[in-house]
């Protein structure tokens, strides 16, 4: 069955499913949309995913499968007194955009869903983690959504072009879908502007030229923002200079502050490259000036020189990992008292106490190493610092491994 909507409505209202079998993408939890669909009371969803993947449209069809009453509104144009009038009589109440609602005004919809009084089908871009109250959370089942894949796209394409009486070649269907990042929204919307092409405008090299430019998506509060800065970082972690360079350009192509980016590459040039090459950490700090000092889009040369140059160093956690240790001592035991020798001797009264008593000076000794401990009584020979066995880390243990060794 196909609702009748007339066509100076957008293409996506006009091509969107009216069966679960027409809904393309999320074969992930399709069996439990399913169930949710042949359950005799559904029950309240948050359907999280990000633009264009589906969640409204979902939600539509789940609403519409009941046979009840449902209310469709958007949270940033709906307040809650106005909300308050138009729930009597309603059986459902679709929510777009739930993150919009701050955390006390999601508290509304406990009462009513602990009663039973409506069903609740939430949409959201945004983490519900960090976006919804635990309370809702508790009485939501969460369904995560992803973007649609190129081929689901390309279905969506075929779709639209043919409710738009619309022939395109399948090279310039592929192309609008890689276009789209996922987003079928933002297909259909490509599609559209396609349509009012003259024919032989619409073949792919025309299309690349005629289309209007594409700006990547960046969502700097939300999960893809987080992702592509980990995806970075792990990429120069795991030694890949393709793949960095990669998730560099999603960055700054989505609009990422680039001050986030250099702050990001001074981390990983000290946590994840360390002593196996402590030129790194010097190298992304002129990074970050540089970048402050010729700004975008020029910033983007010495940011791509430096994830390639991390990239290509040798790893080393081992100072990283030492101060977690350490941090973890210290967390559990609190710290200890600082051994006597090694505490200054400022009043008379402290030099009666022994303070400083014992003191090795080490310039005063050859090649400027003393023996003596220097943690606190309870934790003499304790290891926090356990080197790698690459880049500069041994070359700069070898004096103190010279030492240690005539212990």
């Amino acid at each position: 069955m196909k609702l009748e909507i007339e066509e100076t409505h957008p293409l996506a209202d006009r091509i969107r499913p009216t069966s679960l079998d027409d809904f393309v993408g999320q074969t992930h939890i399709r069996n439990r949309i399913e169930a949710f669909s042949q359950s005799k009371r559904m029950p309240s969803l948050l359907l999280f995913g990000p633009p264009g993947c589906g969640k409204s449209t979902l939600a539509l069809l789940l609403a519409r499968l009941t046979g009840k009453k449902y209310l469709r509104v958007s949270a940033p144009e709906a307040g809650l007194t106005a909300l308050r009038k138009m729930l009597p009589g309603q059986d459902i109440l679709i929510l777009d955009e739930l993150h919009r609602f701050s955390k006390a005004q999601q508290d509304f919809f406990l009462p009513v869903l602990e009663s039973g009084e409506i069903t609740l089908l939430a949409t959201t871009t945004e983490n519900p983690s960090f976006s919804v109250t635990r309370q809702l959370l508790s009485r939501l089942h969460v369904l995560r959504l992803r973007q649609l894949s190129r081929e689901e796209l390309v279905a969506v394409s075929h779709r639209g072009a043919e409710e738009l009486s619309v022939e395109l070649e399948e090279e310039s269907h592929k192309m609008l879908a890689a276009m789209a990042g996922g987003d079928a929204r933002t297909l259909l919307n490509l599609l559209e502007y396609t349509a009012e092409l003259p024919k032989d405008r619409r073949c792919p090299d025309c299309l690349r030229e005629s289309l209007p430019e594409i700006l990547v998506r960046g969502d700097r509060d939300g999960d893809s923002h987080y992702e592509l800065a980990s995806a970075l970082i792990k990429s120069i972690r795991g030694s890949d200079p393709d793949a960095a360079l990669y998730y560099l350009a999603c960055l700054l192509e989505s609009g990422e502050d680039p001050r986030f980016v250099t702050r990001r590459l001074i981390i990983s040039a000290s946590e994840d490259i360390g002593l196996g090459d402590p030129d790194a950490l010097g190298r992304a700090m002129a990074c970050h000036q540089a970048v402050e000092a010729i700004g975008m889009p020029e910033g983007f040369i010495p940011m791509a020189q430096t994830a390639v140059y991390l990239s290509l160093c040798p790893k080393s956690n081992s100072t990283y990992a030492a101060y977690r240790t350490a941090q973890k001592e210290v967390r559990e035991n609190g710290p200890m008292p600082v051994p006597l020798h090694l505490r200054n001797a400022t009043t008379a009264l402290q030099r009666e106490w022994g303070y400083g008593r014992g003191y090795l000076y080490p310039h005063n000794f050859p090649k400027g190493w003393a023996d003596q401990d220097y943690l606190p009584n309870e934790l003499t020979g304790r290891k926090f610092y356990h080197p790698k066995d690459q880049g500069e880390e041994p070359r700069l243990l070898s004096w103190l491994r010279h030492f240690k060794r005539q212990r």
